[in-house]
């Protein structure tokens, strides 16, 4: 990194395009998901480790994922939460902590193919001390630079449809084998619970999929910058809100128990 880099080590971050009433209003409704997020995962990470009839290799597993929440989010609103209430103008950042962001951030949502999406825009110096965005991420990193990007630009973007292809994929070929089970099954309360499974499953994973890349991709886009933001919101705030309900709740163990705690 060259000295133009050292100059703009301190980022200011854009932040939501919304008026001083309106910033109040989404900080008590992202602090009221934020605080829904937390108890809930963290209630179910709590009933599992507790309850020895979940200590199943099914539950341990199933542990990563209000875990992956909990940390996925932290990363990005509580910073958000912070820039809703600051003056436009002093939403700094430093750019060590706007690389961090956007690593964790990015592998949140991926895998740790990320950490060569973020190197490539970490290489780069930069010119420009605004983070045109509400968060960091790998777009906003290497925007801040004068130098060529078509790689950042290629690599992302091969990387974005590699990820769109095989997650797809995937979810198609199970929902097949889940498909072809239910048609040659006979049990009709099995295939009732298997397709109400599945329904919310999917009802999700559209949820993530379509509000994951339609921020990537109106990165290329600024007409669009509203549109990309929320978009990301949504990405970062209502799965990680449904997952408790969607998961957790299918759980007997941990639906006995919450029961228990309202009686109480």
């Amino acid at each position: 990194m060259d000295n133009q880099t050292f100059r703009y080590s301190v980022l200011l971050v854009e932040g939501l395009n919304i008026t001083t009433q309106s910033s109040y209003l989404a900080f008590v409704i992202l602090l009221m998901a934020y605080i829904f997020i937390m108890v809930s995962n963290l209630w179910i990470l709590i009933q599992i480790s507790v309850e020895k009839g979940l200590h199943q290799p099914m539950y341990i597993i199933y542990c990563n994922l209000p875990l992956k929440d909990v940390m996925g989010t932290t990363v990005i609103v509580p910073r958000l939460l912070r820039d809703l209430v600051t003056n436009p103008s002093e939403r700094y950042i430093t750019y060590v902590e706007c690389v961090f962001q956007a690593f964790f951030n990015h592998m949140n949502g991926t895998t740790m193919l990320v950490g060569i999406l973020i190197s490539l825009s970490v290489r780069l110096s930069h010119c420009r001390s605004v983070i045109q965005n509400h968060i960091c991420d790998n777009a906003s990193l290497f925007k801040l630079s004068c130098e060529n990007t078509v790689i950042n630009n290629v690599y992302g973007l091969t990387f974005t449809v590699v990820l769109l292809v095989s997650s797809m994929g995937s979810v198609l070929l199970t929902y097949l084998k889940i498909a072809i089970v239910c048609l040659t099954s006979k049990n009709k309360a099995t295939n009732k619970k298997a397709i109400k499974t599945c329904c919310t499953h999917l009802t999700l994973y559209s949820v993530m999929l379509v509000s994951g890349f339609v921020a990537i991709f109106l990165h290329r886009v600024s007409e669009y910058s509203d549109n990309r933001r929320i978009a990301s919101i949504v990405f970062n705030v209502v799965p990680p809100g449904l997952n408790p309900i969607i998961y957790g709740l299918q759980v007997k163990e941990i639906r006995q128990n919450l029961f228990k705690f309202f009686k109480k």
